[in-house]
């Protein structure tokens, strides 16, 4: 799949379709020849499952989602042509939605309700730092994660993230 690529000025909007609602990446140059890389908000549920083509339907579970979220980012800067991977660039900022538990059912089992975020929240947090810690050893980690408790459309994922990048094209000409 080829972005549609739309430059208006430092900003470069790639996004697919011909009204689209969000562009997957903005890219913003910096003076010195940098790209600061803006990364669209994705799940690692139905929209992981889209973006790589899966069969398979990842749900309620951070260990998954977390790298499967990392792995469509990562396509699409191949797919833009800006790199060629997640070690190409240096993530700044991360802000991520957590999504409220499908099962069990609060008003049902408000223990099992409170067991499940609690799963869910630790889950994720291992599998943010692992992440890092096993696919980017070399690089830094942002400074900045925001985490807001809410709930949103992807009735299978558990979290949705987005975030923002630099590529630092000196450290790309070794």
């Amino acid at each position: 799949m080829a972005f549609n690529v739309r430059k208006r000025g430092k900003l470069t909007y790639y996004y697919e379709g011909d009204r689209p609602v969000l562009s997957a990446l903005v890219t913003e140059e910096q003076a010195d020849g940098d790209l600061k890389i803006h990364f669209a908000g994705l799940t690692g549920g139905y929209s992981a499952k889209g973006v790589l083509g899966l069969n398979e339907l990842v749900s309620m579970d951070p260990h998954q989602e977390v790298a499967l979220v990392f792995r469509c980012w990562e396509k699409w800067l191949v797919e833009a042509g800006i790199c060629s991977s997640l070690r190409d660039i240096d993530f700044v900022e991360m802000h991520a939605f957590g999504a409220q538990p499908k099962t069990p059912n609060i008003l049902a089992d408000p223990a099992g309700y409170a067991a499940e975020q609690d799963r869910l929240r630790q889950a994720y947090a291992e599998a943010y730092s692992s992440f890092f810690a096993d696919n980017l050893p070399e690089n830094g980690v942002p400074c900045r994660f925001t985490v807001h408790l809410i709930d949103f459309p992807d009735k299978a994922a558990s979290y949705e993230f987005y975030s923002t990048a630099l590529l630092q094209r000196a450290l790309q000409k070794g």
